[in-house]
């Protein structure tokens, strides 16, 4: 297992970076930075490994996510050595690549990667807007196009608008999407042409407290979502729990709180095993906690 976070004094700091810490036999190895190329802050490392075994490290740079800029670096040998840090796409007007959230790779091995912006928009109000969009790589990574910004009735949202989407290929070219809001719930677009346009954005039934999250499909076909099921915009980070889904999102009767109490516990991500599936997330701002469990696991708390 490989996890990378962003860490320093304060997020936003001048002295954050990205870091990285690896677990072999149940062991996790000390924590060492990975990537500090100038004085302004680091932001949203996001691990993918593509199916030629190569482990991409993208990560945001910039002194806000109104304005930053995403980095990557690539490693042949499990994270044990890294090429040097370039910019993904050379100084666009929208940060490109996975901006919270890994890429996936769909059936006929194009790379999705789940994309938003934070920008100051006119009419928003003085906070801006947020918007979502989802990058298209047909040539392994190599390069990167921009999809348009995914539509939505702001009218029908309060607040600034969705970001942070993570994404599911169900078959081949029907691609989903869930995002974090600022309306109390959980968002969700669809595609049928393989992830080159999309459904105007709706709500779900899932609650949102404009906190992120993140997806997995499982080897049965079996969506584990995690998230703070808090339905409040900027509302409580706990608990943190793992919800299963088996008829692609429409319902998620199996669900499992790996966090409750007091405290932030946040910002997840989740990826499959063999097991089953494997989390990370921020606990309480003061660490990196992991979380390790079967399909299993979380029916039986059901």
């Amino acid at each position: 297992m490989l996890v990378a976070w962003f860490g320093g004094t304060k997020e936003q700091h001048s002295d954050v970076g990205i870091w990285l810490s690896d677990r072999f036999e149940a062991r996790w190895s000390p924590p060492r930075r990975v990537a500090k190329i100038n004085d302004q802050p680091h932001w949203n490392p996001v691990l993918f490994r593509d199916p030629a075994g190569v482990v991409h490290l993208y990560f945001k740079v910039g002194p806000s996510a109104r304005q930053w800029w995403t980095w990557l670096m690539r490693s042949n040998d499990d994270g044990a050595t890294w090429s040097e840090p370039v910019e993904l796409v050379q100084r666009d007007d929208r940060p490109r690549g996975p901006v919270k959230n890994k890429p996936i790779v769909l059936a006929d091995g194009t790379w999705l990667a789940p994309s938003s912006i934070e920008t100051d928009t006119p009419g928003a109000g003085d906070e801006g807007a947020w918007n979502v969009f989802v990058d298209r790589s047909e040539d392994g990574g190599r390069t990167w196009r921009a999809g348009d910004l995914i539509s939505m009735d702001r009218a029908d949202f309060a607040g600034l608008g969705v970001i942070q989407p993570t994404l599911w290929e169900s078959q081949p070219d029907h691609v989903h999407m869930l995002m974090r809001s600022t309306c109390g719930r959980i968002c969700r677009s669809d595609s049928v042409d393989g992830g080159r346009t999309w459904s105007t954005v709706y709500a779900t039934d899932l609650p949102n407290n404009n906190s992120g999250l993140d997806l997995a499909k499982l080897d049965d076909g079996a969506l584990a979502l995690v998230y703070n099921p808090v339905e409040a915009n900027w509302g409580a980070r706990s608990p943190l729990t793992i919800a299963l889904s088996h008829d692609n999102g429409l319902t998620w009767p199996d669900r499992l709180d790996i966090e409750t109490g007091d405290g932030e516990f946040s910002y997840p991500a989740i990826i499959a095993t063999r097991k089953g599936m494997a989390v990370t997330y921020t606990w309480k701002r003061q660490r990196i906690a992991y979380w390790h469990g079967s399909v299993e696991h979380v029916r039986a708390a059901r």
